[in-house]
């Protein structure tokens, strides 16, 4: 999978990038990430990329040529599955798109700052619009480097253990069961039997069980989903 990011700030992506789970997907030849700063495209002296918004209004805008020529750059090398925008009145992001861009060979995605993007730049190039939750940031970095990290994550090959991403919060709507590791005994505080028993089919039953009372008490909302 290649991902390619447009930002002002590629700093502010840099550090995420290069630890953990995504590193080893880099390392491992699973994922490429590109940083594209689109201010290297502005056509202007001081590499300006914002300006006033025609109506006034408070705020400023991105301009659209340093976006477009920037994306047009980009399309003329490949072609893309989807181009996203990360903004907060975008689709509300959840692990079915995350299993969805999973599946993806290439994918572009641009940060907005300021008081947003020219919205022609969203009518003409942007495929889909993803929110990461009901709150404004400063700016689409954070949120890219969330949906990056969740997709990069189900890559074949990127788990050490393959059926790890399967057990996740979401993946069947409920949210996890309880996990334990050693010790058993814990100043009184022990790890329920039943995960000791090598019986396969009760421990299924029991973590299943605690997935449904975990949802039922925390996420009401997933059940009235389905």
């Amino acid at each position: 999978m290649r991902i390619d990011i447009l930002t002002i700030f590629p700093g502010m992506l840099e550090a995420p990038f290069e630890h953990s789970i995504i590193k080893r997907a880099k390392e491992k030849g699973l994922a490429e990430i590109h940083l594209h700063d689109i201010r290297e495209y502005a056509n202007n002296k001081h590499r300006r990329v914002d300006d006033y918004p025609y109506g006034g209004g408070s705020g400023m805008v991105m301009m659209i040529q340093p976006i477009a020529d920037c994306i047009e750059q980009l399309k003329s090398q490949r072609d893309y599955d989807e181009i996203i925008f990360t903004t907060p009145d975008g689709e509300v992001f959840n692990q079915n798109k995350a299993n969805y861009l999973s599946t993806l060979t290439n994918i572009m995605m641009l940060c907005g700052h300021y008081k947003g993007i020219d919205e022609r730049i969203r009518e003409n190039y942007i495929t889909r619009e993803i929110s990461i939750g009901d709150y404004v940031l400063s700016g689409g970095e954070l949120a890219t480097a969330v949906i990056t990290d969740s997709i990069v994550r189900l890559l074949p090959g990127v788990l050490g253990d393959e059926t790890s991403a399967l057990s996740d919060s979401f993946q069947n709507s409920l949210l996890s069961p309880p996990v334990y590791t050693r010790p058993y005994d814990y100043k009184g505080l022990k790890v329920p039997n039943i995960l000791l028993s090598g019986d396969d089919k009760k421990i299924d039953d029991w973590r299943f069980q605690k997935s449904l009372e975990r949802t039922r008490l925390r996420r009401p909302d997933l059940f009235d989903e389905e």
